[in-house]
C-alpha cells in the first residue's frame, strides 16, 4: 500500500528571495476527480506525464497511488478534462539533509509558495528552514485540489 506523509508550510517570501534558488521544474496539473475522500489529478511535470489517485488525510497521512503516462496523454487529459489547472515552478532544496519541495504558483494561485516535506513516519523529526513559516498541513484550502476550485486570488 501506498502511503503518502508530508507536512506543509507557507513560505516567507522575503526569506525565500534570499535564498536565490535557480533549478525548478514546471508543473501542470488539473483534476478529473476531488471531492472529500479522493482526489484523481493529472499532471505534467517536465517532459514527463503522470495519473495520480490520492486518499483522504488523516492528518498528514493518506493513501497515494501515481502512475507515469505518455506526455501526449497527459496533455490530452488536461486540455479537454480538467477546466481548472494549477501552474507552478517546483524548487527541491535540501535543509539538513531532508529535501523540501517548494511550490511557487502561477496564474491564479499566483503570490502563493508552499514547501512540503514528506516524511517516513508521522513521528520522524525535521528542523525548518528560516524561510518556512506557518504549518498548513490541516488547513484544506492549500490542498491543491482546492486551489484548483478556489484559487488563491479569490480568497
Amino acid at each position: 500500500m501506498a502511503i503518502e506523509i508530508e507536512h506543509k508550510y507557507l513560505v516567507d517570501r522575503a526569506e525565500w528571495d534570499k535564498l536565490g534558488a535557480a533549478e525548478f521544474v514546471e508543473i501542470r496539473q488539473g483534476y478529473l476527480q476531488t471531492d472529500p475522500n479522493k482526489t484523481i489529478r493529472v499532471r505534467t511535470k517536465a517532459d514527463k506525464g503522470y495519473f495520480t489517485i490520492k486518499g483522504k488525510a488523516v492528518g498528514a497521512s493518506r493513501l497515494e497511488f501515481e502512475y507515469e503516462i505518455p506526455l501526449l496523454d497527459a496533455n490530452e487529459l488536461l486540455d479537454k478534462f480538467c477546466s481548472q489547472l494549477i501552474e507552478k515552478k517546483r524548487y527541491h532544496v535540501v535543509h539538513n539533509g531532508k529535501t523540501w519541495e517548494v511550490d511557487v504558483f502561477e496564474g491564479l494561485n499566483q503570490g502563493l509558495i508552499v514547501a512540503e516535506i514528506e516524511l517516513n513516519s508521522e513521528q520522524e523529526s525535521y528542523t525548518l528552514p528560516n524561510w518556512v513559516g506557518e504549518n498548513v498541513t490541516n488547513d484544506v484550502r492549500y490542498a491543491n485540489s482546492n486551489l484548483a476550485i478556489t484559487p488563491f486570488a479569490k480568497w
